[in-house]
């Protein structure tokens, strides 16, 4: 059964599109409020014996916030992922009309990767191209698949993340391509379930499998009113945070799910979570669920 993570894209920038973002973050979303915030978080999941913790340079001062609160007599306890490949540039406003650029280039690498380790103060365990799609011209630049061979020779495990209704088409595109990859983070959750038979693959073929959007940015919580999947969980005894988490913990390919939370609330009803079977008449058409993710404001 999959082990649960800290992910902290909601909590190193001030705009988000969770559901509810501008309501659980502090009054004034300043560097140090934020700062708080996260070590907080990093704390409290630390203490429940949460031992992932998933960040990228687009994330704000995610990993600045994480590298701060890691102690060297924890850090052979920690797994820590993050991704490069998205640029933040919202200058922490949380109404900036763009918040991040996306750029898979072999420059973007040598800028970031730097980046990274200084921030982190030293390498992640995991390190992943942000959310690869299958038209991304990555896969095929050589050069970039040979830098990152390097890294994984050098004991970082290299990977990818995904979005879009694509997700399997992309993840199969990487297990064939002979690249170096052996981890892969992917948005799966009760509503938008497409890329599960390319993650059970990517597992099958030893890789290293994380849920990301286990509450599809909020709309699997209380946030979403009354939808179908609020009034099941209600019906249940059980939060629509907790029983959509556990739906994602039970899939057998999967590795780590993450929690996004920002609070401390949050947290804590992420990591009570509960099975109760497969949950298959909450499934969306793959385009459907990300036509909503895509309409979702920054906040």
């Amino acid at each position: 059964m999959a082990s649960i993570g800290l992910g902290l894209a909601a909590l190193g920038r001030p705009g988000y599109i969770n559901l509810g973002h501008d309501e659980d973050l502090p009054p004034r979303r300043a560097v140090e409020d934020l700062r708080a915030r996260t070590h907080e978080l990093l704390e409290l999941a630390w203490q429940a014996g949460v031992r992932y913790f998933d960040a990228a340079r687009s994330y704000g001062l995610a990993e600045q916030f994480l590298g701060e609160w890691l102690r060297p007599e924890r850090r052979a306890e920690l797994t820590i992922g993050s991704k490069w490949g998205y640029t933040y540039v919202a200058d922490w406003r949380s109404d900036a009309d763009v918040h991040e650029v996306k750029d898979h280039s072999l420059a973007t690498f040598e800028r970031q990767w730097p980046e990274t380790l200084q921030a982190l103060g030293g390498p992640p365990d995991i390190y992943l191209v942000h959310s690869l799609t299958s038209d991304s011209p990555a896969l095929a630049d050589k050069r970039l698949m040979d830098r990152l061979r390097e890294v994984a020779d050098s004991g970082v495990r290299v990977g990818l993340s995904t979005s879009g209704p694509r997700q399997g088409e992309t993840i199969r595109r990487a297990l064939a391509s002979g690249t170096p990859f052996s981890v892969v983070q992917a948005t799966w959750n009760v509503l938008e379930t497409s890329a599960g038979d390319a993650l059970a693959e990517a597992h099958d073929a030893g890789w290293f499998v994380v849920i990301k959007e286990a509450v599809a940015n909020g709309r699997l919580t209380e946030r979403a009113g009354d939808t179908p999947f609020t009034v099941f969980a209600r019906q249940h005894g059980v939060a629509p945070d907790a029983l959509a988490v556990g739906a994602a913990v039970a899939q057998p390919w999967a590795d780590v799910v993450l929690s996004g939370a920002t609070t401390a609330a949050q947290l804590a009803s992420n990591l009570a979570y509960r099975t109760d079977g497969p949950l298959t008449e909450f499934v969306q058409r793959p385009e459907e669920y990300w036509t909503e993710r895509s309409a979702l404001p920054w906040h």
